[in-house]
């Protein structure tokens, strides 16, 4: 029964123009709304509630659910996007990231190995690999926020609730705990060590 359903579904978004790559691996849902010349790879599963707009590609791996994609977005692959985000246009979510109940701007990218949940970020931010936002305090739930034109570093933790301010720099390898204020770098990381001549233990 299943089946016959995602054949009507498949049927349905191909003859409405959307290109897919190995149709009989991708699974849809009966409320789900697809734009004009999207692409989707292989092996992409589509939850309830999820509206995509037009040029959109998904590609392998990647599930998404409870989600709005507008237009000219890339996702994937392996990607996973949550219930209430928004990737705004021309944004880019790459392989290996989580998002979650957050809103991603115009031509904002997260482009590998990170999770943002409870996020507010601007336009053209580029946040770095490795980057998570550290939003659940063993209770609550917490915010960050990150204004337009920010460059977060890989390797970042941003504690929240948090707020990082317009054309700011979040040094690689940071943990942020304080407000950022706007064109300044902030950075946490102690100071390398290095002994010359170091001899190792011998066993």
């Amino acid at each position: 029964m299943k089946d016959s359903i995602q054949k009507k579904l498949r049927d349905k978004f191909i003859k409405s123009g959307v290109k897919m790559i190995g149709p009989e691996t991708i699974f849809f849902s009966k409320d789900t709304k697809i734009g004009k010349k999207v692409t989707i790879e292989p092996y992409v599963v589509i939850g309830s509630k999820v509206k995509i707009g037009n040029s959109v590609i998904i590609k392998s791996f990647s599930h998404l659910e409870s989600c709005k994609i507008e237009n000219k977005v890339e996702i994937g692959p392996y990607a996973r996007i949550r219930p209430n985000t928004i990737l705004k246009e021309g944004s880019k979510i790459g392989n290996f990231v989580e998002i979650k109940k957050s809103t991603l701007g115009n031509k904002s990218k997260v482009n590998h190995l990170s999770y943002v949940g409870d996020a507010l970020i601007g336009r053209s931010v580029n946040i770095g690999a490795g980057t998570i936002t550290c939003n659940y305090d063993g209770v609550n739930k917490n915010k960050t926020t990150i204004k337009d034109k920010v460059f977060i570093g890989s390797n970042s933790s941003l504690v929240a609730p948090v707020t990082i301010n317009k054309d700011s720099i979040v040094g690689a390898g940071s943990v942020i705990t304080k407000n950022v204020r706007k064109k300044s770098l902030a950075l946490t990381r102690s100071q390398q060590l290095e002994v010359k001549n170091y001899k190792r233990k011998k066993k």
